[in-house]
């Protein structure tokens, strides 16, 4: 059995890559196969293609069975698109989507949403057999803290009582393994949540449990986190990212499903065990040669890695 992969250098498709790998023939598809190729699990992996670009991806994807889709840009609504137009030339059979849960709360309109209902919409028209992915907000996101914690014990997040029922990537990325390998999961979309809601207060205070010292969170003003994710983000999705942030305050993110144990077979994986498989993103590096100083002041740490 042959499978492609879309983001196969990214937070999911990374991991889907290291599990299938041992077991399977991968294509690992990218724009730029050589700076790919040191983040994939193995050599020869790496195909050049470019979602722009279909007779690319219907050479990069001829002779697979099955196709790992996972796009990235809102803004642009014609790479699954080409991605299925080229799926169907090559042949392949069936195509995983990565989605989000938000696509099956009616009260999210906002611009990322309605992208995701749009790119699940292509999926379910185009011919091949499917399976869809809705996972929650992925407990790896909180990477982003990792410079405040390491330099300022702090986690400053927009509405931090408001609570999310993120899931652990590794769960999604189980559950997109077995959706690529298992005829059982065509048809079926999964709703992945981790096994209960958490704030950002509460993660804060999972975290510094598990760093063994102080966290505390600071909660930004909507003008402040807009202004952050402006810096980041194009307007547009800057403005989705604050609905989104405004609908999870109203609860509309709290719940939580049993996707992950209908995919996988097994209970999903709690923030406390990911933040000590992480915990070393959070920890100030010790010098080397010896411990810091009582007192002294962490060296600037650099940007979290996502």
């Amino acid at each position: 059995m042959r499978i492609a992969l879309t983001g196969a250098t990214g937070t999911v498709g990374g991991q889907v890559a290291r599990l299938l790998a041992p077991r399977y023939d991968l294509s690992c598809l990218t724009r730029s196969p050589e700076r790919a190729a040191a983040r994939l699990p193995g050599p020869g992996l790496a195909v050049e293609a470019d979602l722009d670009d279909v007779p690319s991806l219907t050479r990069a994807l001829a002779g697979a069975d099955a196709l790992l889709a996972v796009t990235f840009d809102p803004l642009r609504d014609t790479h699954d698109e080409h991605l299925l137009t080229a799926a169907r030339r090559a042949g392949v059979r069936h195509v995983v989507k990565v989605s989000a849960l938000a696509v099956a709360d009616p009260r999210a309109q906002d611009a990322i949403t309605r992208w995701q209902r749009a790119c699940e919409e292509r999926v379910r028209a185009s011919g091949l057999s499917w399976t869809l992915l809705r996972p929650r907000a992925f407990m790896s996101n909180c990477l982003d803290w990792t410079r405040s914690v390491r330099e300022e014990g702090v986690v400053r997040t927009l509405h931090g009582s408001s609570a999310n029922s993120c899931v652990d990537p590794r769960d999604v990325a189980a559950a997109a393994a077995r959706a690529l390998t298992s005829p059982g999961c065509a048809g079926r979309a999964y709703a992945l949540t981790g096994p209960a809601p958490l704030s950002a207060r509460q993660q804060a205070a999972q975290l510094a449990e598990v760093l063994g010292r102080p966290v505390r969170h600071e909660e930004l003003t909507e003008a402040e986190a807009l202004a952050r994710w402006r810096a980041r983000y194009p307007d547009a999705l800057a403005a989705a990212l604050l609905e989104s942030a405004d609908r999870q305050a109203r609860g509309a993110k709290s719940a939580v499903d049993h996707g992950v144990r209908e995919a996988i077979g097994r209970e999903p994986g709690t923030f406390r065990a990911w933040a000590r498989r992480h915990g070393a993103a959070f920890r100030t590096p010790t010098p080397p040669g010896g411990s810091r100083r009582p007192g002294a002041r962490p060296r600037p740490a650099g940007p979290a890695r996502r």
